[in-house]
């Protein structure tokens, strides 16, 4: 399993797992934002067309209702009604063939007005006046609450509701007014209604429609069951046979409430089809964008694959130059890198071979050539003592230190590179022993080590080359004695200092610019070969301590009075 998991965790495929990640929520969260945009969309348009709808229904009953008031009012305003209500009014007496005049005058308003099935004419002392009958009573059809509601209203036309001997109608009822006799109460006109007048058909199927008196009493329902009304007064929503309804109201000017219940569902009808179509395009986006993510990542990773392949070569002994690719900055100039280190790698090994080949000869030839230091030892062994039976004892001194020196000089050790600093003190020891024999009681040395860094490691002939810069330039035209001292001190718990020190000619500040300068370039300043010495040096400083050692030498000197040269290094040492 783990193998199958690190088979599979390469860049192109994180690259491809990353990139569609990042899609699968950006196309979530544009998806769930329109979804929710587009069905907030539709509910809302939805809810504004049933909000229109009862609007649109309320003011279809109001106009009904003002129909009715209108074919009311024309027949309480009839200049025959108002005249035979004036003279009942002040006590006249009204002939039979008089009322019947009226029958034509509300048979003809009848007529021409919809909805109203009969209308009946009253006295104020409640005598039925038409239609012309054995009934003698108002109150054989309406209660005196209607009576108190017509004289409330001045004239106006008061909705009753059902009527209480049929319920197939509706009854209404004014006051009839004498408009010439400052609208004194003259009697009562009841009209029924037929209940069919206010159906309303402006709603589809789905939805319910329900119409109210000002009492809230059923006048309309397109609902096929008994419900209660009341309880949708103060609801937006309710459940009917397992199906949630949406709740509209809407109050008329005339008193009349009316309600619709629309389904939910009716709301957000074609969210499935649209809420389809948003994943259908969704997984067509995904896949075009796994596409396009499938080829960037190969073009991404196609050429680091290809450089790893290049690498691995390397395995097999054989650093290859890889192809220049067109790709971006920075996986060109990972190639490039790549490309100019196999260069130079190759390079290094070429001349590594070659040196190893070099070395080898030369250690071939150490071998054959062995016999020639053994050779000077033994003759030099042989001219010592040759001496000292002849009585020269200083020159078999000199002989000695000249055997002395050679050895440490042409030797090799397994480690002949290091040395302690009481080896090349005795080094330098045989070489001031030698000099002095060339320059007389003109060459004096004083060499001071202390015992507790004898056996501090130092590059070999570290020290000589300055002592030997000191007794060439330091005695140079001189006839008077030089004295060199070479001493080691220590500094801190880590540095120690070599001081090489002589009281010759010295120098002035021009030669001991140039000198400097000599020792920094490695530029030969005279004939003697003034400043390489100190350039060796400091090379050889450079290459054995691994610490920054530009300025690990230092010189001074003065005309006519020495001249003095301190090297700082460390004292446990550098590459060894």
């Amino acid at each position: 399993m783990f193998s199958c998991i690190k088979k599979w965790n390469t860049l192109r495929n994180q690259i491809l797992v990353v990139f569609l990640f990042v899609m699968v929520i950006v196309l979530s969260i544009v998806s769930m934002i329109t979804l929710r945009q587009v069905s907030l969309l539709i509910k809302n348009n939805a809810e504004a067309q049933i909000r229109q709808t009862a609007a649109e229904a309320s003011g279809r009953i109001d106009s009904l209702f003002e129909q009715l008031n209108t074919a009311t009012k024309f027949i309480m305003t009839n200049r025959e009604v108002q005249r035979l209500f004036e003279r009942m009014h002040v006590g006249e007496k009204v002939t039979f063939r008089e009322l019947q005049r009226l029958k034509s005058v509300v048979n003809n308003i009848q007529a021409n007005s919809e909805g109203i099935y009969s209308v009946e004419l009253y006295t104020e002392d409640l005598k039925q006046v038409f239609p012309l009958n054995d009934s003698s009573k108002m109150f054989q059809r309406v209660n005196v609450k209607w009576i108190y509601e017509a004289d409330r209203a001045k004239g106006r036309l008061v909705w009753i509701g059902e009527d209480p001997k049929n319920d197939s109608f509706y009854l209404a009822i004014r006051r009839i007014v004498l408009m010439e006799h400052n609208f004194d109460n003259s009697g009562y006109l009841l009209v029924r209604i037929n209940k069919t007048y206010f159906s309303i058909t402006e709603v589809n199927t789905q939805q319910y429609l329900f119409v109210l008196d000002s009492e809230l009493k059923p006048i309309f329902s397109n609902f096929p069951k008994p419900i209660d009304v009341l309880s949708l007064k103060n609801q937006s929503t309710t459940m009917i046979n397992q199906t949630e309804y949406m709740v509209t109201k809407k109050s008329s000017n005339k008193g009349f409430t009316v309600f619709i219940l629309t389904p939910v569902s009716a709301l957000t009808k074609g969210m499935n089809s649209i809420r389809l179509g948003i994943i259908l395009a969704g997984m067509i986006g995904l896949l075009i964008y796994f596409l396009c993510s499938l080829f960037l990542s190969n073009i991404i990773t196609r050429p680091i694959i290809n450089l790893t392949k290049t690498m691995r070569l390397a395995n097999e002994g054989l650093l290859a130059i890889n192809p220049k690719v067109v790709t971006v900055n920075e996986i060109n100039e990972l190639n490039s890198t790549y490309n100019q280190l196999v260069r130079e790698t190759n390079h290094l090994i070429k001349m590594v071979y070659q040196k190893e080949i070099i070395r080898s000869q030369s250690e071939l030839k150490a071998l054959q050539a062995q016999i020639n230091p053994h050779f000077l030892y033994n003759t030099l062994e042989s001219l010592r003592w040759s001496l000292e039976e002849a009585g020269e004892e200083d020159l078999a001194d000199v002989v000695v230190s000249m055997s002395n020196l050679f050895r440490y000089t042409i030797s090799r050790n397994s480690n002949d590179d290091w040395v302690t600093l009481r080896e090349e003190f005795c080094h330098i020891e045989n070489y001031m022993e030698i000099i002095k024999f060339r320059f007389g009681e003109r060459i004096k040395w004083r060499l001071r080590l202390p015992q507790a860094l004898e056996n501090v490691k130092i590059p070999k002939l570290l020290i000589q080359p300055l002592v030997e810069n000191a007794v060439v330039h330091g005695s140079e035209n001189q006839l008077a004695s030089c004295t060199i001292t070479v001493a080691v001190e220590p500094i801190s718990d880590h540095y120690l200092q070599i001081i090489v020190e002589d009281d010759g000619v010295g120098m002035d500040e021009e030669q001991l610019r140039a000198v400097k300068m000599a020792m920094d370039t490695g530029d030969i300043i005279s004939k003697k070969g003034k400043g390489m010495a100190l350039y060796n040096v400091k090379k050889r400083l450079q290459l054995y301590y691994k610490e920054e050692m530009s300025d690990s030498i230092t010189i001074c000197s003065y005309k006519n009075k020495g001249t003095r040269v301190i090297i700082k290094i460390p004292v446990d040492g550098g590459e060894q």
